[in-house]
């Protein structure tokens, strides 16, 4: 049985302002901060056997957290970056929405490909599920724990468990700082085993002490 956890960065300042962040590297805030280093104690209860991360600064700051009680180190990987929101990114939402009413309706109605440059949802899907997929045959039957971004994380899910766009758009948005669990097993290849899981849904469990040079 392999365990994939597929984790969303903290919160950023655009988050909070509701501006499009895309693929522009865009730091943690204070919040953000504290968020990874709750959810951190949580995930390394879990016994990560590979800690992989999107390379912009979100995700590795929030993988960060849990390498600092794991001890593992953090790989990146462009393929799991956000999705690209072309000419959109750096705008408000409000702003998208009076300046690309068009393409901004398409989205709101679920347009996989709206236009303004947007990255396909089937692009973006094939992109991170193929990463996911490469990612968690390099740790068979262990606990892979991958820090991405929101978007990112629904296509490469949905890519993985084969779900059609209907199904997936269904599927609610992981909150900062939360993950979901896929399971994979040769006879029932990938399911799902839980989503947007968050500090205040998981049992307190004792803080993990970060790993010394002299403990390794």
């Amino acid at each position: 049985m392999t365990r994939l956890i597929i984790w969303r960065h903290g919160n950023t300042d655009w988050n909070a302002a509701s501006r499009v962040q895309g693929q522009s590297d865009v730091p943690l805030n204070d919040l953000g901060r504290e968020q990874a280093r709750t959810a951190a104690p949580l995930l390394a209860a879990l016994r990560p056997d590979a800690l992989l991360a999107s390379d912009l600064s979100r995700a590795t700051e929030t993988a960060a957290a849990l390498a600092a009680l794991t001890g593992l180190p953090v790989r990146c990987d462009a393929r799991l970056r956000e999705r690209h929101f072309g000419r959109w990114q750096g705008l408000l939402i409000t702003e998208v929405a009076e300046q690309f009413p068009e393409e901004y309706a398409r989205w709101r109605a679920g347009d996989a490909d709206p236009g303004a440059e947007v990255e396909p949802l089937d692009e973006l899907g094939k992109r991170v599920g193929t990463a996911l997929q490469e990612i968690v045959e390099g740790t068979p039957g262990g606990t892979v724990v991958v820090a991405t971004h929101g978007g990112a994380a629904r296509q490469g899910c949905g890519h993985l468990l084969g779900w059609e766009p209907e199904v997936l758009r269904s599927v609610g948005a992981l909150g900062n700082c939360h993950w979901t669990e896929l399971r994979h097993d040769v006879d029932r290849g990938w399911h799902l085993r839980a989503h947007n899981v968050g500090a205040m849904d998981v049992p307190a469990v004792p803080t993990v002490p970060p790993v010394s040079a002299e403990s390794v």
